[in-house]
């Protein structure tokens, strides 16, 4: 059988990890340590994905960001590595992703987290070993900007249309497509399928357990 994609890259939070809920709380601490007016949790749980600049421009248009940097540094070191980073994954995450390596294909991973907060949920979640690559916003454009993936194809030589982006949000699937990078969506995190299909991705699936599956249907159709 063909195999379709020789490389896979993943979003992070709500396409591996069950974090959504986690960086929401973590979110409404740091409104309200920083004093910034009050925002509902959908109105944040549909920004994940995005970094945390990026998020807060569209959470507080009316707040720059010199404004909002130097109180939000002081909260950051304040309070320490944000508890999110230990969110479980997925069910069968990480038998996924052993299975994909296993075929041969080199995984990477594409996220709105900074370099810091990746780190600690790669050590945490036990993934690394997995990963060929990672890209975070500390080091490219937010998504749907195009440059992580772009960044992820020249590290690991691979041409685009040998590449696939796996995400849960609108963000991860439009950066794909600014890339020209196939995608696939997924339904566990925060958003939902009409919001997804904008995007146009392959597929759609409930979680990353389904794509082998998904994978090998799309083998045996080349």
């Amino acid at each position: 059988m063909t195999r379709p994609y020789d490389l896979i890259v993943f979003d992070w939070d709500g396409t591996l990890a069950d974090s959504t809920g986690r960086i929401v709380d973590a979110m409404q601490e740091a409104i309200a340590e920083l004093g910034l007016p009050e925002r509902h949790d959908e109105e944040i749980s549909t920004l994940i994905g995005l970094g945390l600049w990026e998020a807060l421009a569209v959470l507080f248009p009316d707040h720059s960001r010199e404004q909002l940097e130097p109180r939000l540094v002081d909260y950051q070191q304040r309070r320490g590595p944000a508890r999110f980073e230990q969110a479980p994954l997925f069910p069968q995450v990480e038998a996924t992703l052993a299975q994909l390596a296993a075929d041969g294909v080199t995984l990477a991973v594409a996220t709105g987290k900074g370099r810091q907060g990746l780190e600690a949920a790669l050590d945490a979640s036990g993934l690394r070993q997995f990963f060929a690559a990672t890209r975070t916003v500390d080091e490219a454009p937010s998504k749907p900007a195009p440059d992580m993936l772009e960044e992820l194809l020249w590290e690991t030589d691979t041409p685009a249309e040998r590449a696939l982006m796996i995400g849960d949000s609108e963000y991860d699937l439009a950066m794909a497509q600014n890339a020209r990078v196939a995608a696939v969506g997924v339904l566990c995190g925060v958003h939902d399928a009409r919001t997804l299909r904008r995007c146009r991705p392959l597929g759609l699936l409930p979680h990353v357990a389904e794509l082998p599956g998904w994978l090998d249907a799309q083998g045996r159709r080349r």
